[in-house]
Order: structure tokens, then C-alpha cells, then sequence
């Protein structure tokens, strides 16, 4: 069996050291948001029904949209496409920080529940904000593709 195709164009970015890309999945970014993405579903497991179409469907859609916008933009063929997915990931995060103060206001979640999945939802910008650098110092070491 012949080995994956190795992802040049991302490879090291992203990543915990020593690691090559050859995934989205190995990014440090994707990562973190999958965690954060968990943690969103099992915290709106117990919000009221009358939520269910509201507050927990905006949360949720949120976190799958910061995995997903990763996902595709490492699928993208350009770094600036990369980015912008990642710009549109990064909103998303911040969206979850939003909700998640919503549903804290409206005593959904306990304090301590909702400070867990804040400080998750801010390494996740944090690490995309890294992630962004990155892709943005290869992108002028490498021309503007």
C-alpha cells in the first residue's frame, strides 16, 4: 500500500512540533475545535425544550462550523482561500463564546460549566489565530497563491 499524499503546502503548520500535516485532522486548531464542538453538544443536552430550535440549534450549527470552515479551507487550493476559512472559523468561535453567555444569562448553564467551555472556545482563537500567522508568513515566503 502506497503512503498518503503528503500535503506541502501546509505541512508543519499547525501542528504540535515535530508532526507533519497530512490531514486537517492533524492540525492543532482542528483539534481543539472538535473538543470545543464535544463540549457544546453535551452541555445543550440538558437545556429546556423550548431551546432545542433556538439557542441549542445556534450553538451547535456554531461549533460544526468552526471544524467544518477549517476542514475546507486546508481542502482549498490557495492560502488565501485557507485563510479566509479560517477567518470565517474564528468568527464562528467567537459566536459559541455569544451563546454561551446567553445560556449562562438565562441560568442553562452553571457558572463553572459555561467558564470550562469559554476558556476552550478561546484557546480554539487563540490557536486558529496562530494557525493564521503561519499561513499567512508562508504564504509571502512562498509568493502570493
Amino acid at each position: 500500500m502506497s503512503e498518503p499524499k503528503l500535503e506541502k503546502r501546509n505541512s508543519q503548520l499547525g501542528a504540535s512540533p515535530g508532526t507533519k500535516v497530512k490531514d486537517f485532522t492533524d492540525l492543532d486548531a482542528w483539534k481543539l475545535a472538535r473538543e470545543l464542538r464535544k463540549s457544546v453538544y453535551n452541555l445543550t443536552k440538558n437545556f429546556p425544550a423550548e431551546e432545542k430550535h433556538v439557542l441549542v440549534s445556534q450553538l451547535r450549527r456554531a461549533a460544526l462550523s468552526v471544524t467544518a470552515n477549517i476542514a475546507e479551507g486546508f481542502g482549498r487550493y490557495s492560502y488565501q482561500e485557507n485563510l479566509q476559512f479560517c477567518r470565517q472559523a474564528r468568527g464562528s468561535a467567537y459566536e459559541i463564546r455569544d451563546h454561551l453567555t446567553t445560556a449562562l444569562d438565562a441560568g442553562y448553564l452553571p457558572r463553572a460549566g459555561w467558564q470550562e467551555a469559554d476558556a476552550l472556545a478561546q484557546r480554539v482563537i487563540q490557536v486558529l489565530n496562530g494557525y493564521i500567522r503561519s499561513t499567512q508568513a508562508r504564504q509571502k515566503t512562498k509568493g502570493k497563491n
